[in-house]
């Protein structure tokens, strides 16, 4: 069975992107793909989940310029369906990111922060074929992660411990933007109905030069439970973890954008 690379174009580029799809095939790989929308509001970065989320998509490759990357909308939308497919493929995709070669070093958000980045079209499909092949590391996970946009209920954030781990109640911050909604249920797909144990709304807190607004439950959670959190808006940045006990937080933060 051949793999698909699903190629995000980030620039309606037709020329180049015709060029990609012949790289691709010529190398014995299926093709597929579509130009890039920003719109938060319908959640437009979420059309290719269901196609890419397929075991045989092997590799997401995103082709742009450099100023399609410091797009704030574009990131935002990237790091959005990074963290959809992280939540179902259990293994990750592989990601490669083909952009023009900088002078200034790309930082890109946490979400896609270990893409391979090529900066050059020569040589371009023997390393994509080397890089689709390539098994995907397990790595061990310190928490759970990912978001579900559901259509006319917006995004939800869903986040938990990994496998053989238990949180004594959950909490999620955002820099900015605004949460909405929140609780409890089994994990890998928004309930319709919560439970919600000694919540709270509101707290603020700060990590280095970041404040957050942040709400939180103290249900226990295991890894068969999820603590699912409506976001409105655009965060910069998400704080999230275990609820913190006194003076102790294990917390970790995520930039998007």
């Amino acid at each position: 069975m051949k793999k698909r690379v699903w190629l995000t174009m980030l620039d309606k580029d037709e020329p180049r992107a015709q060029r990609l799809y012949q790289t691709v095939t010529q190398y014995g790989m299926e093709a597929d793909g579509h130009f890039w929308v920003d719109d938060l509001e319908k959640m437009a970065w979420s059309g290719p989940l269901q196609t890419m989320s397929e075991s045989g998509t092997g590799m997401w490759l995103i082709a742009g310029q450099n100023d399609s990357l410091a797009r704030p909308e574009t990131l935002y939308g990237l790091s959005m369906l990074a963290l959809a497919l992280q939540g179902r493929r259990d293994l990750g995709l592989p990601i490669v990111v083909h952009i023009p070669q900088s002078d200034e070093p790309l930082i890109l958000p946490t979400p896609l922060a270990g893409a391979e980045l090529l900066d050059q079209e020569a040589g371009l499909g023997p390393k994509l074929t080397a890089r689709v092949h390539m098994p995907v590391p397990e790595k061990e996970l310190e928490y759970r992660l990912t978001v579900h946009p559901l259509p006319g209920l917006g995004q939800w954030m869903e986040l938990g411990p990994p496998p053989g781990r238990e949180w004594a109640g959950a909490m999620l911050g955002l820099d900015q933007g605004q949460i909405t909604a929140h609780g409890v249920g089994p994990a890998g797909r928004v309930p319709q109905k919560t439970i919600l144990e000694y919540q709270m709304q509101g707290m603020t807190l700060e990590s280095g030069d970041q404040k957050y607004t942040a709400w939180a439950v103290h249900n226990a959670l295991s890894a068969s439970d999820s603590y699912y959190v409506q976001v409105q808006g655009m965060p910069r940045s998400l704080l999230f973890g275990p609820l913190p006990e006194a003076d102790t937080a294990e917390l970790y933060r995520l930039q998007l954008v």
